[in-house]
Order: structure tokens, then C-alpha cells, then sequence
């Protein structure tokens, strides 16, 4: 879990934050609620998410309520894995 929680902090800071040090990306970091994701950058972090982990995302699930944190980002594609 610690491996998948470090890709997508990874893959936030490259495509969302460049130039945002790591450290300022915790994994409360409210991405959606406070509108560092989009919904084109939402999207595209959920095809990613896809790809990455071999899980896949209904409509409804494409919110804060899963995409808001990369804690909730992580318990999420734990949950569709097992």
C-alpha cells in the first residue's frame, strides 16, 4: 500500500502540482474539495488509476468522496483489488 500511496502522490505532483514540493502534498490533502483537481484533471486521474491498478471507476464513483484524498484515493483501489 505504501508503494501505490507513493505512484499516485507521484503522479498528482507531476501532472496537477509541478513544481510543488512532496512534502506539501499529505495524504489529507483535500484535492478535490479544494479544486486542485478538475474535472478533466479528475478524469484523468481516474484513467490512470485504472490503468495503474486494473480497477475500474462507475460514474458515480468519480467524486470527492473517493478522489478527495490520496488516503481516500488508496482505501478505495484497496477495496476494488481485493
Amino acid at each position: 500500500m505504501a508503494e501505490m500511496r507513493e505512484e499516485i502522490r507521484e503522479f498528482i505532483l507531476k501532472e496537477f502540482l509541478p513544481g510543488e514540493p512532496a512534502e506539501s502534498l499529505t495524504d489529507d490533502v483535500e484535492l478535490v474539495s479544494s479544486r486542485i483537481l478538475d474535472s478533466l484533471a479528475t478524469l484523468k486521474l481516474v484513467t490512470f488509476l485504472e490503468d495503474s491498478y486494473g480497477v475500474e471507476f462507475a460514474a458515480h464513483e468519480v467524486g470527492a468522496e473517493h478522489l478527495d484524498t490520496i488516503d481516500r484515493i488508496v482505501a478505495f483501489v484497496e477495496s476494488r483489488k481485493g
